[in-house]
Parts: structure tokens; sequence; C-alpha cells
């Protein structure tokens, strides 16, 4: 026996990649340059690797659900510094394993699984969490395709949706395309959200990466009190030390904002089994509290943005982002194709877009692209783009 909305998910984009290469000869004159999956590389500060190693003692005591309030004041701490909200420790901060635990689970707090006809918006490509945090709450996703500018267009969502939407993933600043929503977007859904009740859930884990020092991507949280919503009523945002912190190992993060949908949450999380280890928690209010480091890591990935752009330019359709450590480049043949010939000729693994992305009426909106993780060293992500213009196709 099993639960039968397991039937429903998918294969993982990396499942499909590894089926997609079968039977293909990596070029054995080069050296392989990954750049398809985006699992930080540079190296994890010494402020929290130190801390981690001077808390080992936390190991030998059970971890309470809610954390230590070192832990949510240092969360609470940063949020005020970043975004200048102010959110309760007590009563609106939750610590997290990763974002991606939270992102998944929470669905399961805010969906009713006797609601047949409930839906759960998702951007269109997206993280597969979300679809899959959607199907096993027992709701429908519901895939809004990203525009030009690499965002949804909430403004296209007509009523009869927005009356059956019980859930609001959103993604600022994209997973794939770097896009932040503007305060009008956020705007947009918040009036949706008043109106129908529904729950918006802002995964914010590529906040941190951007390429203007003068123009840090807008956050819900922020978007909300500049519209006048400081009690964050029916918004939570999501947070990791994976890519502020280079540590994806850590499985780290939180979850703030609306006090009753957290109350919940948290209810759910004690039986769920998420508590986070002291000896963690002690590293990541070391890394919350520390700034310089995150400062350090965005300027190694403005200078792969500022060398790799360029060099691919000659040949491809590609823009830098907004922020995240992405190129969605657009590909003169099927996306797939050219993951195909770039893996056989050039030994350089990227991901197709359309495994980001759900067919709605026949159309694929990640097909021709190819999502690029800058994550390898400098000189690795050069080399990958110069072989990548002389692809043959």
């Amino acid at each position: 026996m099993s639960n039968p909305l397991l039937e429903r998910l998918q294969p993982y984009p990396f499942e499909r990649l590894r089926a997609l290469f079968a039977g293909i000869t990596p070029n054995a004159a080069l050296p392989n340059v990954n750049l398809s999956i985006g699992e930080p590389k540079h190296p994890t500060p010494a402020v929290l690797t130190d801390a981690l190693k001077a808390a080992m003692g936390g190991l030998a005591v059970y971890p309470a659900t809610l954390g230590i309030p070192e832990l949510r004041l240092a969360i609470a701490g940063w949020m005020h510094r970043r975004y200048g909200v102010t959110v309760n420790p007590e009563t609106q901060v939750l610590p997290a394993l990763g974002s991606r635990e939270a992102l998944f689970s929470f669905a399961q707090v805010v969906l009713n699984p006797a609601d047949a006809s409930a839906l759960v918006l998702s951007p269109n490509p997206f993280y597969q969490i979300y679809e899959g945090a959607a199907l096993l709450g027992g709701a429908q996703p519901h895939y809004l395709p990203l525009e030009a500018d690499g965002q949804c267009d909430y403004a296209k969502v007509p009523d009869n949706i927005w009356q059956r939407t019980r859930l609001a993933y959103v993604c600022s600043p994209g997973n794939p395309t770097g896009a932040v929503l503007s305060q009008q977007q956020w705007q947009i859904l918040f009036d949706a959200s008043d109106r129908y009740g529904f729950a918006i859930a802002s995964d914010e884990c590529y906040s941190e990466i951007y390429l203007d020092e003068a123009s840090p991507p807008l956050g819900a949280l922020s978007a909300a009190v500049a519209a006048g919503r400081t009690d964050f009523r029916n918004i939570v945002v999501f947070s990791s030390l994976s890519k502020r912190s280079n540590a994806p190992g850590l499985r780290s993060g939180f979850v703030a904002g609306d006090a009753a949908l957290l109350k919940q949450f948290l209810k759910y999380r004690t039986y769920h089994g998420s508590a986070m280890s002291t000896a963690v928690q002690m590293a990541s209010i070391a890394a919350w509290n520390d700034d310089a480091h995150v400062i350090e890591n965005r300027k190694q990935y403005a200078n792969k943005f500022n060398e790799v752009t360029p060099i691919l330019q000659k040949r491809f359709e590609v823009g830098r982002p907004q922020a995240g450590f992405y190129l969605w480049m657009k590909t003169p043949v099927c996306d797939q194709v050219f993951c195909r010939q770039a893996l056989q000729q050039l030994n350089v693994t990227l991901l197709p877009g359309s495994f980001l992305a759900r067919d709605v009426d026949g159309f694929n909106p990640g097909a021709g692209h190819v999502r690029i993780a800058l994550v390898a060293p400098l000189d690795e992500c050069v080399t990958a783009a110069e072989r990548l213009i002389e692809i043959n196709l």
C-alpha cells in the first residue's frame, strides 16, 4: 500500500537529465564543467564553521522545534538590517532545516485535502518543490508562465482562478531568470489575497546574490510594509543560508511573517520532527550576524557574470539577471538537443529549460532555453563559456 498521491509526482529535473544523457560519451579530451546544478561551490565562511565546531557539545541535547531565542533574535536582526522590517522573534520567526523542507511542509498546513477544487499558484518554470507540495496536499498546481521580464504577470490571473487559490508560491529573485518582483506586482498579490483569503509563500533563497550593491532585491515583507500591511497578514517568507553563506549542507533557514500562520506551522512542525540541532543553530547565529562574508560572496558572483556574459553574447541571446547565480540563455535549437551536444562535444553540463517547466495548452515556457548555474570557479565558468560559443549545431 502507498499514498496514491505519490503517483502524481513527476521525475525531478536531474533524473530527467540523466535519462537525456544516456548513451552520450562526453568529449574525453576536455575536463567536465558542470553548470547544471545550483549548488554553491564557494568556501563556507570561517565565521560559520568555527562556530559550528565550538558548538558540538550541543549534540547531546534534544533541540526545540521553536529554536533557541538567540537564533530567532539573530534572524530578526538580520531582517531589520537587510529589509528595514521589524518582526517579533517570539511569534513571527521559525527556524527551518533549509528553505526546501519548509516550502514543502508549509503547504500541508494551509491546504485542506478535502477541498477538491483547491489550486496552488506556481510560476512556470519553477522549483519543483512547489508542485510536489501542492499535489501531496491534495491540490492542483496552476502554472503561471513567466513573461518577457522573467516574472509572472499576476494582473492576468482571472477571478475564477483566484477564487480557487489557497496558496500562491512566489519566487523572487526568481529561479531560473533572476527577475525580482516589483512593488506593483506585490500589491496585486496582496489585494487578491485580501479578497480571496489565500496564503502567499515567498521563496527568497536567492535574495542575497545580486549584482548591484545599491539595489538589493525587494522582499515580500518589505513590500508589505510599503503597502501598509505591517501585520504581514497571509504572508510568509522563506530564506536560507545555503546560497547566502555557501552552506547548503548545513540545512539552515527560516520562515517569517504572519504570526497566525506561523502558530499553525509550529504546531505541524512539532509533529513533523523538524527541530534544528543546537550546534547548527549556533553556527547559524554566527552566519546571520555577519554580513561581511555575504558581500564578498556577491563580489565573486558579480565577477563571473562580468566575465561570462559578454562571451556568451557573442553568439547567444542572454542577459545579466537582477539577482541569483543563473544565466537563462536562449538556444538556437531545441534546448534538450543543445544540452546533449554541449556534453558530447564540449563536456559542459547544462540543464534544459523545458525540464524546469510544464506544458500548458501545448506550450512549455522553459523550452528553447538552458539554465547555466555560475557556481563553479571563475576560470571554469569562463572556460565553459568559451567552449559553448564554439558549439557545432
